[in-house]
C-alpha cells in the first residue's frame, strides 16, 4: 500500500455519460484516477438503447470540460440543435472523448465492481477512517485501492419490477422469459420477438410512450400483432402531455400520437390497473391480473422506471433516505411527489456527501427512485464533486446549471424529427408520470433549503 493517500488514484465507476465526465473533470483538475466499466465499451447503457432519438439537443447533452478536451483533438462538434440517438450519443461523442490520449489508458473495460469498503475496515471502524484507502473487490477477485470513489454506475440494470407495491408481482419470477426491459428495438433487432404477438406495455412514461408507437407501427406491417397498454392512473394525461402546446414539438408530437391510437383503437388502453399476478396461459403466453380484471399477452414490456443498488456500499457509511433512496439532503429537492425535473434545483458535492468522506454517487444513481433526473445536471454534480476532492471548495459550492425556461429532459425518446426550433420544454427521464416546469437556474443558494450557515471550504460539510 503507499505510504500516501494522495497517491492513489481516484476510482470513477462507470463509463457511462456521467462518469466520463467526472473522468474528464479529473484530469483537467490533474487528479490521478481510473474509470472501471462493467461493459465492453464506453456507455454501454446507453448502447441498449441507442435506437431512441432523445427529445433534448446536443447542446444539452455534452459536457463542456469534455468538449473542451475533444475539441483540443480536434473534434467538430454536432449541430446543437440537432436530437441525437442513444447511438450518435455514443458513436460521435462517448466513444471519442473515451478514446482520447488522456482518458483511455485510465478506462478498464469489462470491470465490474461487486464491493466497495475500507482498506482493513468494516463500517463499524471510525479510528483512522478518513485517511485509510477505499478498496474496491471486482467480480475477477482482485482488488484494487483509491483515494476517493464516485460512483456513477447508473440504474440500467435495476430495473423496477411490474408489481405495483414495489415487490415483484406473483409469479413475475417464473414469467421472466416473457418480459422484455424498457426501450427494446421493436423496429429493429427485437422486431421478431414482437411481431405477430399479443403485446402488453406497463408503465405511464415516455419510453412507454416511444414503445408504445413504435408497436402500433410495426401492427400496420405484421398482421397478427396486438398492442394493449396498462397503466396505474384513472387516465393516461400526464403521458400525452402538452401535446401541441409542448415547448419541445417532438415531444408533444408524441403525446398527440400516442392519443390518436388510442382513441383509434390501435392501441388498447385499459387505466387504473396495477399488476398483482402473473400466470400462465395457453400456447406459452401469460395472464395477468390487477386482481379483478385479466389481460392475455405473449409478451409484456416493463417500463415502469429504475432504482439504484447500493448493495456494494453496504460496509460504506451511507446516509440515505428512507423514501427516496438518495442522500437525505437531495431527496426533498428530487421527491417526484413536489418536483418535475424543471423544478429541481441546482445541486453539488453538499447534497450528495455521505458520512463516509470520500464516497459520492452522482448521475442517475444519486437520485435513487426520482424519476427527475437531467444529464445536465449530471454533469454540473460531476464538475462540483471533483472540485471538492480537488479542495476547491469554492468552485464546488458555486453550482450552477443553465437549461432553457421550461426544462429540458436527456432520455425522453421521439421517433422522428431531428430537430428543435424551440429550446423550452420540460419532461423526466423515462417512467416519470410528472410533467415539466420552469426550473431554477444559477446559484444553487437562491433555492436549496438551509443555506443560511455557511459550512468551512476546507472540509467536507457536515464533518
Amino acid at each position: 500500500m503507499p505510504d500516501r493517500l494522495e497517491d492513489l488514484p481516484i476510482a470513477v465507476i462507470g463509463a457511462g455519460p456521467v462518469g466520463l465526465a467526472a473522468a474528464a473533470q479529473l484530469h483537467q483538475r490533474g487528479l490521478p484516477f481510473i474509470v472501471l466499466e462493467a461493459g465492453e465499451g464506453p456507455a454501454a447503457a446507453v448502447g441498449r438503447w441507442g435506437h431512441v432519438r432523445l427529445f433534448s439537443p446536443w447542446r444539452f447533452n455534452v459536457d463542456q470540460t469534455a468538449a473542451r478536451l475533444l475539441r483540443d483533438a480536434g473534434w467538430v462538434e454536432p449541430d446543437p440543435d440537432v436530437l441525437p440517438t442513444g447511438g450518435e450519443l455514443v458513436a460521435d461523442y462517448l466513444r471519442p472523448l473515451a478514446n482520447l490520449p488522456a482518458m483511455k489508458p485510465t478506462i478498464r473495460y469489462g470491470t465490474r465492481v461487486v464491493a466497495v469498503t475500507r482498506f482493513g475496515l468494516d463500517r463499524l471502524r471510525t479510528a483512522g477512517r478518513e485517511d485509510t484507502p477505499f478498496l474496491l473487490r471486482l467480480a475477477s477477485g482482485a482488488d484494487l485501492l483509491a483515494r476517493a470513489v464516485v460512483d456513477a454506475s447508473g440504474t440500467w440494470h435495476t430495473p423496477n419490477v411490474l408489481g405495483a407495491a414495489g415487490i415483484p408481482a406473483h409469479g413475475e419470477a417464473t414469467a421472466a422469459r416473457n418480459i422484455e426491459h424498457a426501450l427494446p428495438d421493436v423496429l429493429g433487432s427485437d422486431r421478431d420477438r414482437f411481431a405477430g404477438k399479443r403485446v402488453l406495455v406497463v408503465g405511464a412514461g415516455h419510453s412507454a410512450a416511444n414503445t408504445l408507437l413504435a408497436l402500433a407501427a410495426l401492427a400496420e406491417q405484421a398482421p397478427g400483432t396486438t398492442v394493449g397498454w396498462a397503466i396505474r392512473a384513472a387516465n393516461p394525461a400526464r403521458t400525452y402531455g402538452g401535446e401541441t402546446a409542448d415547448a419541445l414539438p417532438a415531444r408533444g408530437a408524441l403525446g398527440t400520437r400516442l392519443r390518436e391510437h388510442v382513441d383509434a383503437g390501435r392501441i388498447g388502453l385499459v387505466t387504473g390497473f396495477s399488476v398483482h399476478r402473473i400466470a400462465p396461459a395457453a400456447d406459452g403466453a401469460v395472464t395477468v391480473s390487477d386482481g379483478t380484471r385479466t389481460l392475455t399477452a405473449d409478451r409484456i414490456v416493463s417500463a415502469t422506471g429504475f432504482r439504484p443498488d447500493h448493495s456494494i456500499a453496504t460496509e460504506l457509511r451511507l446516509d440515505l433516505d428512507p423514501i427516496m433512496g438518495s442522500t437525505r439532503a437531495l431527496a426533498p429537492l428530487i421527491d417526484p411527489n413536489q418536483h418535475s425535473c424543471g423544478t429541481v434545483p441546482p445541486h453539488g458535492v453538499d447534497e450528495l456527501t455521505h458520512p463516509e468522506p470520500g464516497y459520492h454517487a452522482i448521475g442517475v444513481k444519486s437520485y435513487g427512485r426520482a424519476p427527475t433526473f437531467l444529464m445536465a445536471t449530471g454533469y454540473e454534480q460531476a464538475r462540483s464533486v471533483v472540485a471538492a476532492l480537488a479542495g476547491d471548495w469554492a468552485a464546488a459550492r458555486d453550482v450552477r446549471l443553465d437549461l432553457p425556461e421550461t426544462g429540458v429532459c436527456n432520455s425522453n425518446p421521439v421517433l422522428d424529427d431531428t430537430t428543435i426550433t424551440d429550446s423550452g420544454g420540460g419532461c423526466c427521464v423515462p417512467g416519470s408520470d410528472r410533467p415539466g416546469r420552469a426550473p431554477i437556474a444559477g446559484d444553487r443558494s437562491r433555492s436549496a433549503p438551509n443555506r443560511g450557515r455557511p459550512l468551512p471550504d476546507n472540509r467536507p460539510p457536515g464533518r
